[in-house]
């Protein structure tokens, strides 16, 4: 959003030189948008990896019936809110910027749909995860590196918790 001394200074602009106002609008506008587009794709990733976290959580917690893992995913989700709270723009910042109508990919469904047994689930949800944290590691590096090397701990911390978890599973599905 353009605040109130960037309007006085572009006001500034235009009353001296429009030539360069309009440059300089332009720059402002195009910053924007490139800053919303980074916030949009920070907010979709937070919720994807949260949503996939979730799913994660309920399996171990209610089919695999196991204390450790089911702590650990929650921890997981734990540490991506404590990131969250201190990134330079506020969740409600975030929020504003959601377009969940207008998405683009809202209506993509390839193979999203598509689930045979338990391991499929947690599998879609587990890469869901590992792609989601991925993408917000990068985009960290444009914000602050300390929240991209938050990010990979995290991620490197799932691939060991998704070894553990999918080798329980499988072991369950060869039970039945």
């Amino acid at each position: 959003m353009i605040t109130q001394i960037k309007k006085r200074r572009l006001h500034r602009l235009l009353s001296t030189n429009k030539k360069i106002c309009v440059i300089g609008f332009k720059n402002l506008s195009n910053h924007f948008f490139k800053t919303k587009g980074i916030n949009r794709i920070i907010d979709a990733n937070i919720n994807r990896a949260k949503e996939g976290l979730r799913v994660c959580e309920e399996i171990t917690r209610f089919i695999l019936n196991n204390r450790k893992l089911t702590s650990d995913f929650k921890r997981i989700r734990h540490q991506i809110d404590d990131i969250i709270k201190y990134l330079p723009v506020s969740l409600p910042d975030l929020l504003k910027t959601r377009e969940s109508r207008e998405d683009v990919g809202r209506n993509i469904y390839l193979g999203e749909l598509k689930r045979k047994n338990l391991s499929d689930i947690f599998s879609a949800n587990i890469q869901r995860v590992k792609e989601s944290i991925r993408v917000l590691e990068e985009f960290s590096k444009l914000i602050n590196i300390k929240f991209a090397i938050k990010f990979k701990r995290i991620r490197y911390n799932i691939y060991e918790i998704e070894k553990k978890a999918t080798g329980k599973i499988l072991s369950l599905s060869n039970r039945r």
